[in-house]
């Protein structure tokens, strides 16, 4: 398999869809597949106006094909409906190729929040976007559901993991939170109105509140609350230091689909408040691990007594092997059910191969 990934969402973003789609591309030559990726780098782009890490891509479908002919893959993937996804999209439909999608952000929501566009007209376009797919990927059985009663079809399940080494209750780092009172709440993520973080910032409780990550909300939300503790970006050992200093971990957002620190901050024996909402309710409903409520604050002060080692024991359950597993599996058994089902396809690419299920699928994968 020569597996082309298709994103809007690439380096230098920090995000959770740039983080799983990096794993699986490390995953991947151990399962003897070969990865390579179409982003805003290969086109003219400019910064996204309020997010200049993010790019807005010039990419239109002969930009596609020109870059297709270098990169001949044997499948496709396309990660975000952005305009690199969807030239990718046009290229395909044009040329008969199957390929899958995954859902990875509300952007009925996140648009929403910003301009006065009705979620129904955004979610139609979703529809319509991912409806010509073989197979589109979603995090959690509850986000599934609740697609699927929005008209959307043929939904896989793609979990996320976490790297238990890295982040881990006894990592350390110098003077990570060091000297701060009592108890100590973390926020980890783009500091982004959708985020709700204000609702985090706004809540009544002891000790300090400590912000990590950037954005273009920052500003507003230091005005909001200038005792807070904003740190700006952390990645690696320095994130994962600051996590093990932390006493619990709030998760305020509404509109995430899963939410990869919420691993990440178990991994370090961190318990989890948040509300009761696709992402939380399956990665800490049922597990004792955290707490979730409507009330925020109540689910904050009474995550503070969860023990450490019970976070930890939660996500050693989540691995990046089992989701390369599942991610893979995924491509390569729409693939070849929809090339199956278009025999056609293959006179409209003559040099298309259909390649055989690498040994890893073949094996009860």
């Amino acid at each position: 398999m020569r597996l082309l990934i298709a994103t809007d969402a690439w380096a230098p973003q920090v995000n959770g869809v740039v983080r799983s789609l990096e794993h699986m591309a490390a995953a991947s030559g151990a399962l003897g597949i070969e990865t390579v990726f179409l982003t805003h780098q290969d086109f003219v782009s400019v910064p996204l106006p309020g997010y200049p890490e993010i790019r807005l891509s010039y990419a239109t479908r002969s930009a596609v094909a020109r870059r297709w002919e270098t990169l001949r893959p044997t499948h496709v993937h396309i990660a975000t409906e952005g305009t690199v996804g969807y030239a990718t999209r046009r290229h395909c439909l044009a040329i008969g190729r199957p390929f899958t999608t995954s859902y990875h952000t509300r952007f009925p929501e996140y648009l929403a929040a910003r301009a006065p566009v009705p979620q129904s007209w955004s979610y139609a376009w979703l529809r319509r976007f991912h409806g010509t797919a073989s197979g589109t990927m979603v995090s959690t059985p509850s986000l599934e559901r609740e697609l699927a009663e929005r008209g959307f079809t043929n939904l896989m399940r793609w979990t996320r993991g976490v790297d238990t080494d890295l982040f881990r209750p006894d990592a350390t780092g110098a003077d990570a939170l060091a000297g701060l009172p009592r108890p100590i709440s973390l926020f980890v993520g783009r500091l982004a109105v959708e985020k709700n973080i204000a609702a985090f910032l706004s809540l009544d409780l002891p000790g300090s509140k400590v912000v990590v990550g950037d954005g273009p909300d920052r500003a507003r939300l230091a005005a909001l609350a200038p005792e807070a503790h904003f740190l700006g970006t952390r990645t690696g050992a320095a994130l994962a230091a600051i996590y093990a200093a932390a006493d619990v971990f709030v998760f305020p957002s509404l509109t995430d689909t899963f939410g990869i620190v919420l691993l990440e901050a178990l991994a370090c024996g961190l318990p989890v408040a948040a509300y009761p909402v696709t992402g939380p309710l399956d990665v800490i409903g049922g597990t004792d691990a955290g707490v979730l409520d409507t009330d925020l604050r109540r689910a904050v002060l009474a995550a503070l007594a969860i023990p450490r080692e019970r976070c930890r024991a939660e996500a050693l359950r989540y691995t990046w092997a089992e989701s390369a597993r599942q991610f893979f599996g995924n491509i390569a058994q729409a693939h070849d059910r929809q090339s199956a089902a278009l025999p056609q396809a293959s006179t409209l690419d003559p040099r298309r191969a259909r390649p055989s299920n690498p040994g890893f699928l073949q094996n009860g994968g």
